[in-house]
């Protein structure tokens, strides 16, 4: 069974090549493009894994993932990545003190994105199913 890749991030361009990359790997992607909708689609509709973008308006990735922590169950322990332009290593740090699983920097690569996500799939207990044809 495929899983669901959730993608949050205001740049469109983001959501629609990372949303091609994952789905070339076999996973399944829902698109959000604020943090607000988010955080209702999370709770109503758990995915396996989200990928938040950090800087976006109205609320930010640091206070989506604060949201959904505070949700509790499967929803609050959900395994989180944060991918983002904020590069500094205090942001990284705080990041992953907050409970992200990982920290991907844009630029990025397809091999880099996919690596991490496979990753944490895997320590989550969530195997990531490879492709039609394997890696």
């Amino acid at each position: 069974m495929s899983q669901v890749i959730a993608l949050v991030d205001d740049d469109r361009n983001i959501l629609t090549s990372v949303s091609i990359a994952l789905q070339s790997e076999g996973f399944i992607t829902r698109v959000y493009s604020d943090g607000a909708a988010a955080l209702k689609a999370l709770g109503d509709n758990p995915p396996d894994l989200p990928v938040f973008d950090i800087k976006m308006p109205q609320m930010d990735g640091m206070e989506l993932l604060r949201r959904v922590r505070e949700m509790g169950g499967a929803v609050g322990a959900m395994p989180v990545i944060f991918l983002t332009s904020k590069d500094d290593e205090l942001d990284e740090a705080l990041g992953l003190a907050m409970g992200a699983d990982d920290y991907i920097s844009k630029p990025f690569s397809q091999r880099l994105l996919i690596a991490p996500i496979r990753a944490v799939l895997r320590r989550t207990g969530m195997p990531a199913q490879p492709a039609e044809g394997g890696e």
